[in-house]
């Protein structure tokens, strides 16, 4: 039964004329259609005297027309709004803070900063380009094993909870680009004779962030930061080591003044490196000046 359904199919397929440019059907929309003139008893065919209509030049697909651009009748995406003057943070990972501690380039019996990172000279800062401090990642949290106060200017939660773990302290400090030139390179700084500058506060926009405790921020309340750092370790399940009874708990617990930015060196000092003293202003309208926060 089946060689007898076979050696039909087979006849069939001999009968059937061959496949020739003159019997396939063309593809879909590739026949176009015989423009025909349009009725009219002028000899302009109804199409007018001149213009787009008579010599069927019409606008390319997608034309609008009009006297506004595209741009203007759109509706404005936010998204890229004051992109230029945006704070800018380059990342440091902890993987890399890590390395830089076991090599030595990074002294973990003081305070680590932006100074104390920029003098690596493996991270390059720029103020032009709204560079506003450190941005310290969480890309190796699980090596990371030192015990430091460091202070940054932007970070996540678990780096956080990375840093305290450990036995260390963390907090998130703002500087103004006045500020930053001196913490980039404080040795070119000093030779310029300048006073030292006090620190401005955090723009509207970022006034909330380093006031959170749960940031670590450097305005907010002790207290609270206390209360903030229990509630991570029971949330990430490690247990808080004891800063009382720690041997380093000076250097732990060092923090600056809110117009400060160098340790032990206060707003409107002068470091005199050729004679190697510090040059304190006397004045009290200089006094109330760098010591208040307007």
């Amino acid at each position: 039964m089946s060689s007898k359904v076979t050696e039909r199919a087979l006849n069939l397929i001999k009968s059937m004329p061959r496949v020739a440019l003159n019997n396939i059907k063309p593809l879909p929309h590739t026949a176009f259609k015989k423009k025909t003139d349009r009725r009219g008893d002028r000899k302009k065919k109804g199409r007018g005297d001149k213009g787009q209509g008579a010599r069927g030049t019409w606008d390319p697909l997608g034309y609008e027309g009009g006297q506004n651009p595209l741009i203007d009748t759109s509706p404005r995406e936010r998204y890229y709004a004051q992109y230029a003057v945006r704070r800018q943070y380059p990342p440091v990972t902890l993987l890399e803070l890590q390395r830089l501690i076991d090599l030595n380039r990074v002294n973990t019996s003081r305070p680590v900063d932006i100074t104390s990172i920029c003098n690596t000279g493996l991270f390059n800062f720029d103020i032009s380009k709204n560079h506003f401090g450190v941005n310290l990642t969480d890309e190796g949290c699980d090596q990371f094993v030192a015990k430091i106060n460091a202070e940054v200017q932007w970070t996540s939660e678990l780096v956080i909870a990375a840093i305290e773990k450990n036995g260390g302290t963390i907090t998130t400090r703002y500087y103004d680009p006045s500020c930053l030139a001196a913490l980039y390179d404080p040795l070119a700084f000093f030779k310029k004779g300048q006073p030292i500058p006090k620190c401005k506060l955090p723009p509207q926009d970022a006034l909330l962030y380093y006031s959170d405790p749960n940031s670590r921020g450097y305005l907010a309340d002790p207290e609270k930061i206390l209360e903030a750092r229990e509630k991570l370790a029971q949330k990430y399940g490690y247990k808080l080591p004891d800063l009382e009874g720690d041997p380093v708990k000076e250097m732990l617990l060092m923090r600056k003044d809110p117009l400060q930015i160098f340790y032990g060196l206060e707003p409107g000092w002068i470091v005199n490196l050729r004679d190697k003293c510090v040059l304190k202003p006397k004045d009290e309208d200089y006094l109330k000046y760098y010591h208040s926060a307007h």
